[in-house]
């Protein structure tokens, strides 16, 4: 089951897969009024019956280890690097975990991290424009992972330090003013 958490925000460089757990749990009802929503899948049938309900129609798989970069720790750790920078996309970011584990840090509505601790059978929705960050664990540094889209996927990261803000960001903002 996901492990919910406020952020430390003692990450650097070096330690980011750690788990930074500042010790303050985050609950499920508290991510859900971010937008973000969390569900335990264990079965295809289930998984299926999610991507119908939310019309979902294409996907694809993702594994994230070092083998999948043929060793090449360079090409890996900048990948990482990569996820790691805070941005926010114009659609929807669904992740159905298969197999290992990762963190999905997301901004609520003060601007603090809370990390998402996702492994085996858990799945996250992320809305449109919600700023966010993933990593592998510590322990493991792997993950495979099911990527659900509505349409065909136009996957650009919009990064923070960019001050950009398109419409989807926009109404985001709009949906959690306090």
């Amino acid at each position: 089951m996901v492990e919910v958490y406020f952020h430390d925000n003692k990450d650097t460089i070096d330690n980011f897969t750690e788990a930074h757990n500042s010790g303050e749990p985050v609950s499920l009802e508290q991510l859900s009024e971010l937008g973000v929503i969390y569900k335990y899948i264990t079965t295809q049938e289930d998984l299926e019956a999610l991507a119908t309900e939310r019309e979902y129609k294409n996907r694809d798989i993702v594994n994230l280890n070092l083998a999948a970069f043929n060793n090449d720790i360079d090409a890996y750790n900048a990948k990482m690097q990569q996820f790691y920078k805070e941005h926010y996309h114009e659609d929807e970011e669904i992740r159905y975990i298969v197999d290992g584990e990762g963190y999905f840090d997301v901004r609520d509505k003060q601007d603090r991290w809370i990390r998402a601790k996702l492994d085996k059978h858990d799945l996250l929705i992320l809305p449109a424009g919600i700023y966010h960050r993933f990593t592998l664990t510590d322990d493991l540094k792997q993950v495979t992972a099911v990527r659900l889209f509505k349409d065909e996927p136009k996957w650009e990261a919009i990064n923070r330090d960019t001050g950009r803000n398109t419409l989807a960001r926009q109404e985001y903002a709009k949906s959690i003013t306090v």
